[in-house]
């Protein structure tokens, strides 16, 4: 008998039993290459490596000293990293043909260092300009060591990765998104049959962002193999050590999670290329890799090496000089006239580091496959399905009739949303579709079960199970959008929570965004669809109720809050949704609603698009006329139930609102439609009423009347069934009635 409180029983046992205190975690495979004597590699030259380093870091710290902004410490730190991925013969790149949808990905986790991106660039295109290349800076992303003088500036090389550039996929800055942005860019690849690794460049503060948790997790339980992280392991964030919050010892935060590591020393060429070279070869156990690169934060970069200091602070002009110097630049070192110690630098590349570079890079141009032979891998692994996009579906002139719900039946708007989805799955190879650990609440699983949940044993599936991982859902989906695979396709994706939770998601949706503005030609389409929307969720009290979500969307460009009032117009703006292309915050209810009925003055569904149209005209009968305009279909339907008392007071139209965005574009694009549906002499007249937060409709009514002529839900409200909570919120029928004819 043992008494485990007692220290002496305890030694007891151990001494006896040793295996019970001790546990061996079950994760990938582990080898530490640092101080090993490792053989040479055929091409890789450590010594020219060396050089071309310290040409990087000089035009890096130049370009910072010009506009006396930017990132120095990891982007010094990472140096050796990048250039001997370059090098080694593992990374499939043409930087003449940079966006080649054979090439592996390239993700910038540590989207802040700039500096060593845009040096990168410019060495590799002076190179190949002086070899005779013509260099399109537009069409290729490249950059010039001249364009360095304009870093930061607004027509200069950007202050944060974008994904317009040669050597960058994705739009990156917030910390942390990285390593989800690049899971979706790798199952893009996995779940279309195609070889492409994607290689991330990442930090090591990164990982006390519980997002790069999830993302860890996500990788090794989605099967996404072929993601290879360079991890700069220099034991600093912007304000100070990073074992002020991480005390764990920090291979835990990998090995756990099932990856397999490879520690190295950041800044030996060799270790490096063995390193890379084993990631993408694999231990044989279809698991990704982490390579832990210790290194030296803001290595060459005077005072502040190897200190919190030098992550974004550009050091004095005098060390600025003496830092150059140390390096083996005899710049002028003028203050103001960065374009001479540029010069200066450009002129220390040799023909011989050149050639090498440029020879190396011939390697990487040779591991990219044939489009052509791309493409029939993708139609072998995808035998079966509709090679279309998005893109190239239309809605039917005559809908199935799965997707058109009978007048006067009540019926989830969540329904409509099931049956699209599933519908739309049949039509492409290209759609994903995931939820929060919510799928069986939302109504995705109908269109995730076509091809199946996307797992180590289905690299082929279209359903995403992402546990409750909101951020890393948001963007890993969001990013699949944004890359064009072989043969010009470009994947969808709809992704869902509970419209309240939607928030934890506003910033890698805003990333998204952001990539689709800078990058045009890589725009992606998406769907965040906020599930269970309102007052509806009542019984779950204010934790749930979706009121007030989309106030962030609503606010962002390139994004626009659809939220239809009944099955039949949800279908319809789906339609519309995919014709335009344009990604969208779609709101879903959860309990049954009205089907409205279409006649007698009443549009059809299909004017959904238009944001808002003319549910009910006026009667004309002589009495004062009001303006109801709606959105939510159990407050239209709660109007309905008590129009004919209301009209005994007045003259009511009743303008359906869908989405305000969408009638703001339809006043611009079509004013004379737009004057129809509500004219300007109209807008004097107008309650608006809305089961969630009231600035939502402020395109309809004029600030002076907005006091006494908006109807909504305006706090949170305590649980219960939604009819309780609907009077609780003066939304019901009566409390609907009285505030109209108060504001008459």
């Amino acid at each position: 008998m043992y008494n485990i409180l007692e220290q002496q029983d305890l030694d007891n046992l151990k001494a006896k039993e040793q295996k019970r205190f001790e546990y061996e975690v079950a994760g990938g495979a582990y080898l530490d290459l640092r101080g090993l004597e490792l053989s040479p590699i055929e091409g890789l030259d450590t010594d020219k490596i060396n050089r071309l380093a310290k040409i990087i870091r000089g035009l890096a710290f130049a370009a910072i000293e010009g506009i006396k902004s930017g990132h120095p410490g990891g982007s010094s730190s990472k140096v050796e990293q990048l250039l001997t991925l370059l090098c080694s013969g593992v990374f499939a790149f043409d930087p003449m043909a940079a966006k080649n949808p054979g090439r592996d990905r390239l993700v910038w986790s540590a989207g802040h260092c700039t500096p060593l991106l845009h040096a990168t660039l410019a060495l590799i295109y002076h190179s190949l300009q002086e070899k005779g290349e013509v260099i399109d800076k537009e069409a290729l992303g490249a950059v010039l060591p001249d364009c360095l003088t304009r870093f930061r500036h607004c027509d200069g090389p950007s202050g944060h990765v974008e994904s317009k550039y040669a050597l960058s996929d994705a739009s990156t800055g917030a910390s942390g998104h990285g390593l989800s942005t690049a899971l979706g860019l790798a199952l893009l690849q996995k779940t279309n049959g195609l070889p492409a690794k994607v290689f991330v460049l990442s930090g090591d503060a990164e990982t006390e962002e519980g997002m790069s948790f999830e993302a860890r997790n996500s990788v090794i339980s989605m099967g996404a193999d072929n993601i290879i992280v360079s991890l700069d392991f220099n034991g600093f964030g912007i304000d100070g050590p990073i074992t002020d919050v991480i005390s764990a010892p920090y291979i835990n935060y990998w090995i756990a999670a099932g990856w397999n590591v490879i520690e190295v020393n950041g800044h030996n060429a060799l270790e490096l290329a063995h390193a890379y070279k084993k990631a993408r070869s694999g231990f044989g156990n279809n698991r990704s890799t982490v390579v832990i690169c210790h290194t030296i934060k803001g290595k060459d970069y005077g005072k502040m090496e190897n200190t919190a200091d030098s992550h974004g602070a550009p050091a004095p002009h005098p060390d600025y000089v003496e830092i150059m110097k140390k390096l083996g630049f005899d710049i002028p070192g003028v203050e103001g006239q960065i374009g001479d110690d540029i010069k200066a630098v450009v002129a220390k590349i040799t023909r011989e580091e050149m050639a090498y570079l440029l020879e190396r890079l011939e390697v990487d141009k040779k591991l990219i496959q044939p489009e052509k032979d791309l493409q029939e891998k993708m139609a072998k692994a995808l035998a079966g399905r509709p090679m279309v996009d998005y893109k190239k579906i239309k809605r039917p002139a005559v809908l199935p009739p799965e997707l058109v719900f009978k007048e006067g039946d009540a019926v989830p708007v969540r329904k409509a949303g099931e049956a699209f989805f599933k519908w739309l799955m049949g039509q492409s190879a290209f759609f994903y579709i995931g939820s929060g650990d919510l799928a069986k609440s939302i109504l995705t699983v109908a269109a995730e079960n076509v091809y199946g949940i996307v797992n180590q044993k289905n690299m082929l599936g279209r359903g995403f199970r992402f546990g409750i991982a909101e951020q890393n859902m948001a963007m890993m989906s969001c990013a699949l959008t944004q890359d064009i695979l072989p043969g010009g396709f470009q994947a969808m994706s709809v992704f869902s929570t509970y419209g309240v939770f939607t928030s934890l998601m506003a910033n890698p949706v805003r990333m998204a965004l952001i990539n689709n503005a800078v990058n045009p030609k890589m725009k992606g389409f998406f769907v965040m669809l906020a599930a269970h929307d309102g007052l509806e969720t009542g019984e779950d009290g204010p934790t749930h109720q979706g009121l007030f979500w989309m106030s962030l969307f609503d606010a962002y460009p390139g994004i626009k809050v659809y939220k239809p009032n009944d099955a039949n117009e949800a279908i319809e703006m789906l339609f519309y949704a995919l014709e335009k292309g344009e990604p969208i915050a779609f709101s879903e209810a959860r309990p049954g609603t009205p089907v409205f009925a279409r006649g007698n003055g009443t549009a059809p569904a299909i004017e959904a698009n238009n944001g808002a149209y003319v549910f009910k005209p006026f009667a004309n009968n002589g009495k004062p006329k009001k303006v109801l305009a709606i959105c939510g279909g159990q407050v239209m339907a709660n109007v309905l139930a008590v129009l004919p008392e209301i009209e005994e007071k007045a003259d009511i139209k009743i303008v359906a609102v869908t989405s305000p965005e969408l009638f703001v574009q339809l006043r611009k694009e079509n004013p004379q439609k737009a004057q129809e549906v509500l004219s300007d002499e109209e807008r004097q007249n107008v309650v608006t009423m809305h089961n969630g937060w009231s600035g939502f409709l402020d395109p309809f009514i004029l600030p002076a009347d907005y006091e006494k002529r908006t109807i909504e839900a305006e706090e949170f409200y305590k649980a219960g069934p939604p009819k309780e909570v609907y009077e609780l919120a003066h939304l019901d029928s009566q409390a609907i009635k009285e505030q109209i004819l108060k504001a008459l």
